[in-house]
Protein backbone atom coordinates (compact mmCIF):
# COMPACT_ATOMS: atom_id res chain seq x y z
CA UNK A 1 0.00 0.00 0.00
CA UNK A 2 1.46 3.65 -0.90
CA UNK A 3 2.00 5.71 1.82
CA UNK A 4 0.60 9.51 1.91
CA UNK A 5 4.15 11.62 1.29
CA UNK A 6 6.99 8.89 1.51
CA UNK A 7 9.52 7.37 -1.29
CA UNK A 8 7.42 4.81 -3.35
CA UNK A 9 10.00 4.10 -6.65
CA UNK A 10 13.09 4.27 -7.07
CA UNK A 11 14.29 4.42 -10.95
CA UNK A 12 18.57 3.91 -11.48
CA UNK A 13 20.51 3.90 -14.67
CA UNK A 14 21.63 0.59 -16.40
CA UNK A 15 24.63 0.31 -18.45
CA UNK A 16 24.09 -3.71 -18.65
CA UNK A 17 20.68 -4.22 -17.92
CA UNK A 18 20.63 -7.67 -17.81
CA UNK A 19 23.73 -8.25 -15.91
CA UNK A 20 22.18 -5.76 -13.06
CA UNK A 21 19.01 -8.15 -12.59
CA UNK A 22 21.04 -11.34 -11.99
CA UNK A 23 23.35 -9.37 -9.54
CA UNK A 24 19.96 -7.99 -7.76
CA UNK A 25 18.55 -11.30 -7.48
CA UNK A 26 21.65 -13.19 -6.79
CA UNK A 27 22.78 -10.91 -4.32
CA UNK A 28 19.35 -9.52 -2.55
CA UNK A 29 16.71 -11.37 -4.13
CA UNK A 30 14.79 -9.11 -5.87
CA UNK A 31 12.50 -9.62 -8.30
CA UNK A 32 12.12 -7.90 -11.66
CA UNK A 33 9.40 -7.74 -14.43
CA UNK A 34 10.22 -6.32 -17.94
CA UNK A 35 8.65 -3.34 -19.79
CA UNK A 36 10.38 -3.99 -22.82
CA UNK A 37 13.97 -4.04 -23.54
CA UNK A 38 15.16 -1.27 -21.91
CA UNK A 39 13.42 -1.26 -18.34
CA UNK A 40 12.69 -3.71 -16.10
CA UNK A 41 11.24 -3.15 -12.45
CA UNK A 42 12.14 -4.60 -9.30
CA UNK A 43 9.97 -5.33 -5.69
CA UNK A 44 11.71 -6.96 -2.75
CA UNK A 45 9.59 -6.20 0.83
CA UNK A 46 9.90 -2.27 0.91
CA UNK A 47 11.38 -1.66 -1.95
CA UNK A 48 10.36 -1.04 -5.53
CA UNK A 49 11.77 0.80 -8.24
CA UNK A 50 13.12 0.23 -11.90
CA UNK A 51 16.59 0.14 -13.96
CA UNK A 52 16.23 2.12 -17.43
CA UNK A 53 18.95 1.56 -19.86
CA UNK A 54 21.51 4.06 -19.99
CA UNK A 55 25.50 4.94 -20.83
CA UNK A 56 25.04 7.00 -17.17
CA UNK A 57 25.54 5.51 -13.93
CA UNK A 58 24.36 7.13 -10.48
CA UNK A 59 28.11 8.52 -8.10
CA UNK A 60 28.58 9.94 -5.24
CA UNK A 61 31.91 11.72 -7.07
CA UNK A 62 29.09 12.73 -9.49
CA UNK A 63 26.67 14.21 -6.56
CA UNK A 64 24.00 11.23 -7.15
CA UNK A 65 22.49 9.83 -3.56
CA UNK A 66 23.31 7.11 -1.94
CA UNK A 67 21.37 4.53 -1.33
CA UNK A 68 22.73 1.91 1.73
CA UNK A 69 21.59 -1.35 2.16
CA UNK A 70 21.29 -3.01 5.73
CA UNK A 71 22.69 -6.07 6.87
CA UNK A 72 23.35 -8.35 10.11
CA UNK A 73 26.18 -9.85 8.75
CA UNK A 74 28.54 -7.31 6.59
CA UNK A 75 31.26 -9.66 5.51
CA UNK A 76 28.74 -11.78 4.37
CA UNK A 77 27.10 -9.60 2.27
CA UNK A 78 30.49 -8.27 0.45
CA UNK A 79 31.52 -11.89 -0.25
CA UNK A 80 27.70 -12.36 -2.26
CA UNK A 81 28.68 -8.93 -3.85
CA UNK A 82 32.01 -9.52 -4.80
CA UNK A 83 31.29 -13.14 -5.78
CA UNK A 84 28.31 -11.88 -8.07
CA UNK A 85 30.31 -8.91 -9.72
CA UNK A 86 30.36 -6.02 -7.51
CA UNK A 87 33.04 -4.31 -7.09
CA UNK A 88 34.01 -2.61 -3.56
CA UNK A 89 35.00 0.85 -4.19
CA UNK A 90 35.42 1.60 -0.77
CA UNK A 91 36.72 -0.59 1.73
CA UNK A 92 34.75 -1.25 5.46
CA UNK A 93 34.85 1.71 7.86
CA UNK A 94 33.61 2.93 11.06
CA UNK A 95 31.42 5.82 10.88
CA UNK A 96 29.38 6.95 14.19
CA UNK A 97 27.14 4.11 14.85
CA UNK A 98 28.02 1.34 12.85
CA UNK A 99 30.17 0.15 9.90
CA UNK A 100 29.83 0.36 6.27
CA UNK A 101 31.36 -0.16 2.63
CA UNK A 102 30.56 1.26 -0.40
CA UNK A 103 30.52 -0.98 -3.79
CA UNK A 104 29.15 -0.75 -7.55
CA UNK A 105 26.92 -3.23 -9.66
CA UNK A 106 27.80 -4.41 -12.79
CA UNK A 107 26.54 -1.19 -14.47
CA UNK A 108 28.62 0.97 -12.21
CA UNK A 109 26.35 2.51 -10.01
CA UNK A 110 27.50 3.54 -6.41
CA UNK A 111 25.56 1.44 -3.20
CA UNK A 112 26.71 1.22 0.13
CA UNK A 113 26.04 -1.32 3.07
CA UNK A 114 26.16 -1.04 6.88
CA UNK A 115 25.92 -2.71 9.95
CA UNK A 116 25.74 -1.79 13.92
CA UNK A 117 29.12 -1.49 15.36
CA UNK A 118 28.81 -4.53 17.39
CA UNK A 119 27.86 -6.79 14.25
Amino acid sequence: MNQHETISYIELPAKDLEATKIFFTQVFLWTFTDYGPEYSSFSHHDINGGFYQSELSASTELGSALIVFYSRDLEGTQTKIEDNGGIIIKPTFSFPGGRRFHFSDPSGNEFAVWSEADV
